[in-house]
């Protein structure tokens, strides 16, 4: 069973770059766009992290946080964030911790190969650590400026 909209986060504990730790706790108290992603420095996963850092400053004035998710380790997570000048964190989650609670990390199939990895996904998460949004299989091309426009919207309501 995977999270799905309405369900709260629950207990985890994670490293992320800026040497955080995270924890549901830093979903809460601002909405969180959470954003699963198959692997740090290729080229779709550079597109949508480039995308997201050249709106934060739009996400951040609505109150909101941009965290991304991989099984990447911390070392290529500060990599890509350094290389890319991402300015919010990358949360390492090699054991799918994340991505199984939130049902991201399922079998892919790519020339007729089979294999386990992160379908890219994001989650929109309300102050009291709710889901409230989520997309599944992410296009990324739109997809920051999609989010963009729904929080607007949302916090103008």
């Amino acid at each position: 069973m995977s999270l799905s909209l309405g369900h709260s986060v629950p207990e985890f504990t994670l490293e992320a770059t800026s040497g955080r730790t995270i924890t549901e706790n830093d979903l809460k108290n601002q909405y969180t766009i959470l954003y699963f992603y198959p692997k740090d420095s290729t080229p779709g996963c550079t597109t949508e992290g480039n995308d997201f850092n050249a709106r934060l400053q739009d996400f951040k004035n609505l109150d909101c946080q941009i965290l991304g998710v991989s099984m990447d380790s911390m070392k290529r997570h500060d990599n890509f964030k350094t290389k890319q000048g991402f300015n919010f964190d990358l949360i390492s989650d090699p054991e799918a911790i994340l991505c199984n609670l939130f049902g991201t990390y399922q079998l892919k199939k790519n020339f007729g190969k089979e294999y386990m990895g992160i379908v890219r996904s994001t989650f929109l998460i309300d102050p009291s650590g709710k889901i409230i949004s989520e997309w599944r299989e992410v296009k990324v091309k739109q997809h920051a400026e999609t989010l963009l426009t729904l929080l607007k919207a949302l916090r103008s309501a």
